[in-house]
């Protein structure tokens, strides 16, 4: 028994303190989708319809989710109501911006990168934010319960609705030398995760 023991305490440190992976920085696309995987939520910026701010862009953090870990879609989805300020803004005007870093994750703390460092990848996503209904709300549902469970038990009189960005224009810093860009027909053809990657949690 001791042995199995061992063997088995000696399994889980080599597996917490295996190397954390990420795409290499010359595969934007890829950056970009592995990147809103692995992230939970985002900072997502509005253009404020409240006043003493009234015009100018106001960022609020968001819940997000484009499918379970490791098997996303590439597309956010939101689990939003009409009584947060930022939804009110975006009744008026629906562009936004998006926000993900892998600050979120252990990745860039184990590499001792400053949530600001380039070399901490972060994701800025430009489009509008759009209500989703039948199949794909029940996608965005599953996306989003089932890495938010809180959410499921969410008060109901709050008119809860999903939604998702519609992305114009992505954005990526990961890496020395400034922003690159990508389009979203190049973002949604990569393809993030490989069998030879490593989690990042």
């Amino acid at each position: 028994m001791s042995r199995v023991l061992l063997a088995v305490c000696v399994a889980l440190v080599a597996a917490v303190g295996s190397p954390l992976s990420v795409p290499p920085h010359e595969e934007v696309a890829r950056m970009a989708r592995f990147v809103v995987n692995k992230c939970d939520w985002a900072s997502m910026a509005t253009i404020s319809t409240h006043d003493p701010v009234k015009g100018q862009p106001f960022s609020n953090a968001f819940s997000i989710s484009d499918g379970p870990a490791g098997n996303g879609t590439g597309t956010p989805y939101m689990y939003l109501t009409h009584m947060e300020i930022s939804v009110q803004d975006l009744q008026v005007n629906p562009q936004a911006s998006l926000s993900v870093s892998l600050a979120q994750t252990s990745y860039c703390k184990n590499h001792g990168f400053d949530p600001q460092s380039p070399l901490c990848a972060h994701i800025i996503l430009s489009g509008s934010v759009v209500e989703v209904n039948g199949s794909e709300a029940s996608m965005a549902k599953a996306a989003l319960f089932g890495r938010h469970p809180e959410m499921i038990d969410w008060p109901t009189d709050h008119n809860w609705f999903f939604a998702k960005m519609n992305i114009t224009q992505v954005w990526v810093l990961d890496y020395f030398g400034g922003v690159k860009t990508v389009t979203p027909e190049e973002y949604y053809r990569a393809a993030p995760f490989r069998k030879h990657g490593s989690d990042t949690r």
